[in-house]
């Protein structure tokens, strides 16, 4: 406790690390500030009972930060910019260029990619931002909404979301931690006190062993996290000595860190994003008269009552996904080049084909275990809400994944500014 009292002291006493956490934190005040300014012509009791009845709009509320709750200004968030980053990482699949211009062209290449994809971001925002008002619209959420009225709410809800795009790009480069991450983070932190709320309104003590055993659960799955969200097979490299006149270089032995949960969060995102169509499309076709469409929407809607079969779906889904995503991400051929290039080996295999082969073995055993830890995260609150009858958002699922990975990620980057000022 000593050691942590220490360097937090020794945060707020250094200039620059203090600067950076003081611009994190008015960033964030900035976007909770926006995050409670309403577009006009909202039904708030209606909103309410729609967003708590609705999985798609919940997870929505999720990535935008707690925005899309009160329809605020920046409804959106950062929904859009993390769509234009997925189809772009996913076109690199497709495009030898924009994979070079991703992973070989260094710096400048990242610059030009990133920009390629806030450009995307700009028609995505268009589309979900129209696709939003119109679904509210007919739930009767936004009221006396005219043409001049969509393209007003429309402008500014795009606008918004760019400016916390903005917001979160400032927080990477001038604060410490990922801008976008701490956005969500910061989003799903905000509604604790009105989730502990609720629970503390509903408490029912004869319930008081399930809740025990609930936050023993919760708990256990945060250490689960943590541990999984750590792990890595190392893999030995040794560096060729090279002789150059009296000077000798190389020889040293270092490691290649292969994680264990390679994609993070994405498996779960994409899996959302296409389970989320079942239930769009079943109420939508619940209105319509005709018997097939209506048949076709009750077994939609079964589908989605249905815990079980759809756990069983998300969890496949998003197994399959993690797969998937960490072939995109992690080239077992250029590692096993690059390690050529630069005269390195990994000890009792042979450079070129075999390394490629040998990285790829560990890399699909570890994926597999990262992709069963992501495959139950996702489904349990399910499973746990439909056993228990607890509404378990709070623990498990993306929101979990997010904030446990956030907290990580800004503890390291606290770590390295406070060795670098040691050194």
């Amino acid at each position: 406790m000593e050691i942590v009292w220490k360097k937090i002291k020794t945060i707020f006493t250094d200039e620059t690390l203090r600067n950076r956490v003081l611009f994190v934190l008015g960033s964030l005040v900035v976007f909770r500030l926006l995050s409670a300014i309403p577009i006009p012509g909202v039904d708030a009791i209606k909103l309410q009972n729609f967003i708590q009845n609705n999985q798609f709009f919940g997870v929505l509320n999720v990535f935008s930060g707690g925005g899309l709750s009160t329809l605020s200004i920046i409804m959106l968030g950062v929904g859009p910019y993390i769509t234009s980053s997925i189809i772009m990482q996913l076109l690199t699949i497709m495009s030898p260029r924009l994979k070079a211009l991703y992973q070989e062209d260094g710096e400048i290449g990242r610059k030009k990619f990133t920009q390629l994809s806030r450009m995307i971001t700009i028609p995505l925002a268009i589309v979900q931002g129209l696709a939003l008002l119109v679904l509210l619209r007919r739930q009767g959420i936004m009221t006396d909404l005219s043409v001049f009225g969509m393209v007003t709410n429309l402008s500014v809800i795009v606008a918004g979301s760019m400016l916390i795009m903005w917001i979160g790009e400032l927080v990477s480069e001038f604060g410490i931690g990922n801008g976008v991450s701490l956005i969500i983070f910061a989003g799903i932190v905000a509604n604790i006190p009105k989730e502990v709320s609720q629970f503390l309104f509903t408490f029912d003590i004869s319930k008081l062993p399930i809740y025990i055993i609930f936050l023993a659960t919760g708990l256990l799955i945060v250490a689960g996290v943590v541990i999984v969200s750590e792990a890595e097979r190392p893999v030995p490299v040794t560096y060729a000595k090279q002789v150059r006149g009296d000077h000798v270089s190389g020889g040293t032995q270092t490691y290649l860190p292969i994680r264990v949960n390679q994609a993070g969060v994405i498996p779960i995102i994409f899996a959302l994003s296409i389970l989320m169509f079942p239930q769009m499309i079943g109420n939508f076709l619940a209105g319509m008269t005709n018997g097939t469409l209506l048949s076709i929407s009750r077994g939609l809607l079964w589908f989605v009552a249905n815990t079980w079969l759809y756990s069983l779906v998300y969890f496949i889904f998003v197994f399959l996904f993690t797969y998937f995503y960490t072939a995109v991400t992690f080239d077992p051929e250029q590692i096993s080049t690059n390690l050529q290039k630069n005269g390195a080996f990994v000890p009792g295999i042979r450079p070129g084909v075999a390394t490629r082969d040998y990285i790829s073995k560990i890399l699909n055993r570890t994926t597999m275990m990262g992709a069963v830890f992501l495959g139950l995260i996702a489904v349990l609150p399910l499973v746990i809400r439909s056993i228990t009858g607890i509404t378990a958002l709070a623990i498990g699922g993306t929101a979990l994944l997010i904030v446990v990975s956030v907290v990580l990620d800004l503890i390291k980057k606290i770590e390295a500014q406070l060795s670098m000022r040691e050194y």
